[in-house]
């Protein structure tokens, strides 16, 4: 248990913030990982980047053709193919792992380690690195149905908080594919945690960046998020035909959950619609007439033009 190996995947692509994310995995208090750095065909200089360290435990390719934002979660799955690590960590290139993180992790693996996935809670940086914001405090232990329930109810969470299972990862075939990993960390986290939940650190363990160039932000495909918001919704119906047994708690959630997902999905189409919409008004005239394609309802514009307004308004 004391020997445990971490894989921490990297999908590269963007050089600004990638010395700040290696310098932050090997600032481990914890030595026995290995980094999987996976350059995307990037028009950027990262073999300079790179260059500056002479660590064994940084292993680096290149893709010959990049996967692209659109397939990210397949450069994911790339890195995955390179783990040899027990329990596997995929993070952004921008982002930054807490000195104590792997630590912390061994701790809550020996504590519960049963499980397939834990969990890191998470500060929130800005391009500047300084804390603009901290992720809710969870409970220790949760079920699947809890993680659900609080995720709709205004949790943030993000692929690299999570360690998973190499084992587990793979069993499942990798990483859920979502087009522009949309939903991609959610349904990877609730699929690990089906069997016997999560452990969430009751410290910091990671950092997330927020920043201009991150997909989130990225308003042009609008479309194909949410056709991937209508893909999750298939994921979470199937899920849910089974009832959990012999908890009544989750029990509770279940029906919670059922009640809301109609709402839930809605919610997500309306806010990336809106998004869309406060940059180029002029578009929900496109939406109007292919909200049969897209499987929109007449509230799940108006809500999205409100969004768009209220944004608007207080700019």
């Amino acid at each position: 248990m004391s020997n445990i190996k971490f894989s921490i995947i990297v999908p590269a692509f963007k050089k600004q913030f990638l010395k700040e994310c290696i310098d932050s995995i090997l600032a481990q208090s914890y030595d026995n990982f290995e980094v999987i750095i996976i350059n995307d065909n990037s028009p950027h200089d990262l073999d300079a980047v790179i260059s500056l360290y002479n660590d064994k435990r940084i292993k680096y390719y290149k893709n010959k053709k990049g996967f692209g934002a659109y397939d990210v979660v397949k450069n994911w799955n790339k890195g995955l193919e390179y783990s040899t690590g027990e329990y596997t960590i995929c993070m952004g290139d921008d982002d930054m792992l807490h000195p104590e993180c792997l630590s912390r992790y061994i701790e809550l693996i020996k504590k519960y380690p049963n499980l397939n996935i834990y969990h890191a809670w998470t500060l929130i940086i800005d391009e500047n690195s300084d804390i603009i914001g901290i992720q809710e405090a969870r409970p220790e232990r949760e079920s699947v149905y809890s993680m659900i329930w609080h995720l709709w109810s205004g949790r943030r969470q993000f692929i690299g908080d999570w360690l998973i299972k190499t084992e587990m990862l793979r069993s499942m075939g990798g990483y859920y594919y979502q087009p522009y990993a949309w939903s991609s960390d959610h349904i990877t986290a609730f699929k690990s945690a089906i069997k016997n939940g999560v452990a969430n650190m009751q410290h910091i363990g990671f950092m997330y960046r927020e920043n201009r160039q991150s997909i989130t932000t990225n308003t042009d495909n609008t479309k194909h998020k949410i056709v991937a918001m209508l893909n999750a919704k298939t994921w979470y119906n199937k899920f849910l035909k089974n009832e959990p047994e012999n908890n009544d708690t989750d029990k509770i959630y279940h029906k919670l959950i059922l009640r809301k997902l109609d709402f839930h999905i809605n919610r997500r189409i309306a806010y990336d619609l809106s998004e869309r919409l406060y940059k180029k008004p002029i578009d929900i005239l496109y939406w109007i007439k292919n909200k049969r394609k897209y499987k929109l309802n007449r509230n799940t514009i108006i809500t999205a033009c409100a969004f768009a307004i209220k944004k608007r308004i207080g700019k």
